[in-house]
């Protein structure tokens, strides 16, 4: 079914795949007050529904974000604690690109009470419906797998230096997930010798990761960022590159079957 706020497809596994920043819906209110930069949208997740095309045959459970991560990032904390302290982060409601752009106009920013209207309307929601899901499948098959999809541009020197590892797992250091899977996930990425791999470096998984994933409540939380040379064109397009994602989603499938085989071997 399809909401104002995000896309739902129920599955059979007790897996559910969350992408929080695919959403391109600007609401006209605030498309109005954005800059020309902004309205581009660079920041998307771009095309992870097609690129993760398999799981509705495998029967995932898929959560999808409709608006834009500029209206509000739904995998940050509402209260405004950043992700990685000490580090260049952006905001609940993202004031600057990942280039460093304004996103609004001069003078036309968000407040605070507006900050919370979009809390209420659009970030919540999300959350009630993630947690709502993981809550229905737990109780279904005694546990629940959260696998937390994102993609961004190979090089960006805001957030790391050189080019960034292909595909980036993250288990907030072994805290969102039971201290196996990750390294299993990392080992199964690692069999795919074309594609850099890392588990838990400069991206260790963002809010919904940290906060749904519970293990001693039997809720694992993975998160995967992967970089958008492997699939897309990274020079401005944003065009999908079917010839690369061909060599890239059987990566994509063996990491989620190899979750879903871990959590079913951890009951």
């Amino acid at each position: 079914m399809a909401d104002f706020t995000w896309f739902f497809e129920r599955g059979r596994l007790p897996l559910l795949v969350s992408m929080p920043h695919v959403g391109t819906q600007l609401p006209s209110a605030i498309a109005a007050r954005l800059t020309p930069a902004a309205l581009t949208l660079a920041d998307t997740d771009w095309h992870l529904p097609r690129l993760y095309n398999f799981l509705g045959a495998m029967g995932a459970n898929l959560l999808v974000a409709i608006n834009s991560r500029y209206v509000i990032d739904l995998n940050r904390d509402p209260t405004g604690v950043p992700l990685y302290p000490g580090a260049d982060n952006t905001e609940l409601c993202p004031l600057s690109t990942a280039q460093r752009e304004p996103v609004y106009l001069p003078g036309q920013a968000p407040d605070a009470g507006e900050i919370d209207e979009r809390i209420a309307t659009y970030w919540r929601p999300y959350h009630v419906k993630l947690a709502e899901t993981l809550a229905e499948i737990k109780a279904r098959h005694g546990y629940a797998l959260l696998f937390d999809a994102h993609s961004i541009k190979s090089v960006l020197p805001r957030f790391f230096d050189g080019r960034l590892p292909d595909i980036n797992l993250g288990t907030a250091d072994q805290e969102s997930a039971d201290p196996s899977i990750g390294p299993g996930l990392l080992a199964t990425a690692t069999r795919f010798p074309h594609y850099s791999a890392v588990l838990n470096g400069r991206f260790k998984g963002g809010f919904i990761t940290r906060h749904h994933g519970s293990p001693a409540d039997g809720l694992h939380a993975v998160q995967l960022e992967l970089a958008w040379r492997t699939y897309m064109d990274e020079g401005g397009t944003f065009a999908f590159d079917e010839s690369l994602a061909a060599g890239v989603r059987p990566v994509l499938r063996a990491i989620v079957e190899h979750f879903v085989a871990k959590g079913a071997a951890l009951t």
